[in-house]
């Protein structure tokens, strides 16, 4: 039941795994959304809502990678934005996020069990894509974060390829991430999208990155699309800030 549902009933603290390899096994997240009622990965909305009414407009059919047990989906339909379907590779979390939507009377919200490198859509059939948090998972154990292992260039790609075909022409893809920039631009920048290539930063202490990606609005000059949003001079890795972030502790992060 959802602590929303029962304001006496009380979660149990995330316990992350003894390994980053875990949060690649599909077994790992059945496990503990089946005992975790809810968690936010890089902050809950009200730490971005202001970036997400700039550039999701009620009447957006909006599709949300990897939902977890995260209330993102319902803070978007509290603000007007009902088109929604989410997706997660486990089954336990979809299940869960069904009935919790049921309950509470969001039957426009759609939720499916699906694989974010092979999304089961057809083209150009969102106005905008969502992830927070999901594509970094795809970070784990990279290797050398300025040239990460092939295999994590092939699965990040896959994913990439997936959302970019699946927007309109005219969509945006939102990805919040802990990942900095000259990290994520050579896979946003691939010469195969034509989406622009944008980010603004929140949080207080350590920064997180809004990245902002239009489909059909690439610039020739991309160096100067990239460089948009000052990128700050340093980040700082606050223990209070991301002592609940147990995934960011787990990360190979090079900073």
């Amino acid at each position: 039941m959802d602590t929303d549902q029962n304001p006496k009933a009380k979660e149990k603290k995330t316990v992350g795994p003894s390994s980053t390899s875990a949060y690649r096994d599909p077994h790992y997240w059945d496990e503990r959304f089946s005992s975790e009622e809810h968690y936010e990965w890089l902050k809950d909305y009200s730490h971005f809502r202001h970036l997400i009414q700039a550039h999701v407009k009620p009447g957006s059919s909006v599709l949300e990678l990897g939902c977890g047990n995260s209330r993102l989906s319902e803070e978007l339909y509290k603000d007007g934005i009902t088109e929604i379907t989410c997706t997660d590779l486990s089954a336990v979390a979809v299940e869960k996020m069904r009935e919790n939507f049921s309950y509470k009377g969001y039957k426009e919200i759609k939720v499916l069990e699906a694989d974010m490198l092979d999304l089961p859509f057809s083209s150009e059939c969102f106005d905008v894509v969502i992830e927070k948090g999901t594509m970094d998972v795809l970070f784990v154990d990279s290797g050398d974060p300025w040239n990460p292992r092939p295999e994590t260039v092939t699965k990040v790609m896959a994913m990439l390829e997936g959302v970019h075909r699946v927007l309109k022409p005219d969509g945006i893809f939102i990805s919040i991430s802990f990942g900095q920039p000259h990290f994520r631009r050579p896979f946003f920048n691939a010469p195969k999208f034509t989406w622009s290539f944008e980010w603004i930063t929140f949080g207080d202490g350590f920064h997180y990155f809004f990245y902002i990606s239009r489909k059909g609005r690439r610039s020739l000059n991309c160096e100067e699309s990239c460089e948009k949003h000052e990128q700050p001079s340093s980040i700082n890795l606050l223990h209070e800030e991301l002592e609940s972030e147990d995934y960011i502790f787990r990360m190979n992060i090079d900073m």
